[in-house]
């Protein structure tokens, strides 16, 4: 997991579900493909709903990191991309729930034009890095 620092001359990410910096523990490093809220079989989970689609995005990651051995609390930063700027403080407050405080990655946040399908609100590219003792390689 990440450790997390901020200064007290820069602003403060203040609960937002991200850290100002982080150091990169040991470990592999692992790229995600953004991801959005399909299901397994490509169906669009929470079609309207920025939280819904944001829980099944994490719901993704983690499967994914689970493959590798990884867990969200690997995650050392994540890109945001979403589509509408009254959706940012849902997403937050959902980003939240999954890490705790002090441990949450770095974030950039993007707001776009649109995603890869007209019923994507939002999207997330995690990287994470799976301490090497519980690395599975694939």
């Amino acid at each position: 997991m990440p450790v997390g620092f901020e200064s007290e001359d820069v602003w403060r990410a203040r609960n937002r579900g991200f850290q100002m910096a982080a150091l990169q523990p040991d470990g592999i490093c692992v790229h995600l493909t953004g991801q959005v809220s399909w299901s397994a079989d490509e169906e669009i989970v929470g079609r309207g709903d920025v939280e819904t689609q944001t829980r099944q995005i994490f719901h993704n990651i983690s499967k994914l990191l689970n493959k590798v051995g990884g867990e969200l609390s690997d995650i050392v930063s994540i890109t945001t991309y979403f589509t509408d700027r009254a959706q940012l403080p849902v997403i937050q407050r959902v980003r939240t729930e999954y890490f705790e405080c002090g441990t949450e990655p770095v974030s950039t946040s993007v707001m776009v034009a649109g995603l890869g399908h007209e019923d994507f609100l939002v999207e997330l590219t995690p990287i994470a890095v799976v301490p090497n003792e519980r690395f599975i390689p694939q």
